[in-house]
C-alpha cells in the first residue's frame, strides 16, 4: 500500500497513518500480520461500500469484500490466511508504479480473457501506462507453485485470444477467418476481438505479456523459462517475412506475442525502470519499452526493403543497358523510343530498317521523302517541244496527205 500510494516517500509513515485515520471511521481493518512483521490492511463492508461508490462510477472495478467472521466456539477470526500470491502481486504493481509505470488506479487485477472455447483466461494483473510508451501489458505472477508447462498454456491461451474476432464482425471478414486455418493472420489486427478491449500497443503483434517471478530461487526461474522459451517458440517467435528480396534479416512480428520475464526481487532492488527485463529470444536485460520494441522489425524491413528494391532496380536497369542495341550504321545505342519501336510488334512494321538508331533512321525517312518528293515534281512538269517543230505549228504525223 505504501509503495503504491506514495512512492516517493523515504517511510511509510503517512500511509500508515492514513490507514488509522481510516480504520477509526470504521472504512479499514487489520486482518493479519505477516511473519516479517507487516501488516495486511482489508476493507470493511463500510469502506467496501463507499469504495464502490467512489471508483465505479469511473471504471474502476472493485475486490470482492473480504468479510470478518469469526469462529462460533472460540471466537478467533477466521479467513486471515492472505495469499501470498496476491501479496506479489500488489508488490509488482507498486514496483510498477515506484518506477513511473502505470497510474495507482490504472491497475486491474484477476482481468478475464474469453476463449472461442469458453475458457477463461485471467491475467493477474494488467496495466495501461500510454505515457510511459507500455499502453497495455498483461502480468503473470508466478511463485512457482505451478508447472512451467502450465505458463506455456497460458501464453497459448493469450495468443489464440489474440486471434479471436468480435462477435459483430462483418460476415466478410468472419468468412476469411474461416476460409483456412491461418486466415486470421491476414485480417488486421483493428479488427480482432483485442483491439475492442485493449488500446494499440504501438508495436507489431498482439498484446504483450510478462512474466514476473516471486518468491523462488534462480535456478527455478531460470529452467522455467527455458521451458518457457522452447515449448511456447510459436507463440512468442517472430517469422521471416514473405519476400523475394535476398539478405532481409528483419523479422516479422506481427502474429507474435511479446514475452518479457523478469523476477520481484529485481524490481525491488533495482526499480521497474532499469534494466532488468527479459525478452524471450534475447540474452540480455534492457529496460521494459528497450524490450518490448523491435528493433528488427517492421521498421527495419522497410529499410531493407526499400535498400533491396532500389538495388534491384539498379540491376535491372544494368542488364537492360547490357542489352540495349547498338547501331550498325553509326554505333550510337538506341534511345529507349527507338528501342520500343523496333521491337513492338504494333510499331516494329514501320520502324523501317530495325538496326539502325532514331537518327539514321530520320537520315532515311529524309532521303525517302527527299527522293519521293522529286519524283512527284517531275512528274508534274510538261515535257520539252522538239527543236525542229516550230512553236504553235501541229506536229506532223507519219503519214500526212500532201496537195
Amino acid at each position: 500500500m505504501w509503495k503504491l500510494t506514495r512512492p516517493d516517500n523515504q517511510h511509510d509513515k503517512l500511509t500508515r497513518d492514513t490507514l488509522l485515520d481510516l480504520e477509526d471511521h470504521h472504512l479499514v481493518r487489520i486482518e493479519l500480520v505477516r511473519e516479517d512483521q507487516r501488516q495486511v490492511w482489508v476493507l470493511t463492508k463500510r469502506g467496501h461500500s463507499e469504495a464502490k461508490q467512489l471508483l465505479e462510477p469511473k471504471g474502476i472495478r472493485v475486490s470482492a469484500l473480504r468479510e470478518e467472521k469469526h469462529d462460533p466456539d472460540t471466537g478467533e477470526l477466521l479467513g486471515t490466511s492472505y495469499d501470498d500470491h496476491a501479496a506479489a502481486v500488489t508488490s509488482t504493481a507498486a514496483e510498477l508504479h515506484r518506477a513511473g509505470i502505470g497510474h495507482r488506479l490504472g491497475f486491474q487485477t484477476e482481468i478475464g480473457h474469453r476463449l472461442g472455447n469458453g475458457f477463461v483466461q485471467r491475467a493477474d494483473l494488467v496495466v495501461r501506462a500510454p505515457e510511459a510508451g507500455v499502453p497495455v501489458l498483461l502480468l503473470e505472477i508466478d511463485r512457482r507453485t505451478e508447472d512451467a508447462h502450465d505458463l506455456v498454456a497460458k501464453l497459448r491461451r493469450y495468443w489464440e485470444w489474440g486471434r479471436l474476432l468480435p462477435k459483430d464482425a462483418d460476415k466478410r471478414t468472419v468468412d476469411l477467418a474461416r476460409s483456412r486455418q491461418d486466415a486470421i493472420e491476414h485480417v488486421d489486427h483493428e479488427k480482432r476481438l483485442w483491439r475492442w478491449v485493449y488500446p494499440p500497443t504501438g508495436r507489431e503483434g498482439l498484446v504483450p505479456v510478462a512474466f514476473v517471478f516471486a518468491d523462488t530461487t534462480e535456478t527455478k526461474v531460470a529452467n522455467a523459462v527455458a521451458v518457457l522459451e522452447e515449448a511456447g517458440r510459436r507463440y512468442w517467435a517472430p517469422r521471416r517475412y514473405d519476400t523475394y528480396h535476398r539478405g532481409i534479416t528483419a523479422r516479422d512480428y506481427s502474429q507474435a506475442v511479446p514475452v518479457v520475464v523478469t523476477t520481484l526481487k529485481q524490481l525491488t532492488e533495482h526499480g521497474a525502470g532499469a534494466a532488468v527485463w527479459r525478452r524471450l529470444g534475447r540474452t540480455t536485460e534492457q529496460t521494459l519499452t528497450a524490450a518490448l520494441d523491435n528493433p528488427d522489425g517492421d521498421a527495419l524491413f522497410r529499410i531493407q526493403e526499400a535498400r533491396a528494391d532500389a538495388e534491384e532496380q539498379r540491376r535491372e536497369a544494368a542488364e537492360r543497358e547490357a542489352r540495349r542495341p547498338v547501331c550498325t550504321r553509326c554505333g550510337r545505342k538506341f534511345t529507349d523510343q527507338r528501342w520500343k519501336e523496333t521491337t513492338a510488334h504494333r510499331t516494329a512494321w514501320k520502324a523501317g530498317e530495325t538496326s539502325v538508331c532514331s537518327d539514321c533512321h530520320a537520315d532515311d525517312v529524309a532521303r525517302e521523302e527527299a527522293a519521293a518528293e522529286a519524283a512527284r515534281l517531275q512528274a508534274a512538269t510538261p515535257p520539252e517541244p522538239e527543236h525542229d517543230q516550230e512553236p504553235g505549228k501541229p506536229r506532223r504525223g507519219l503519214f500526212r496527205r500532201w496537195n
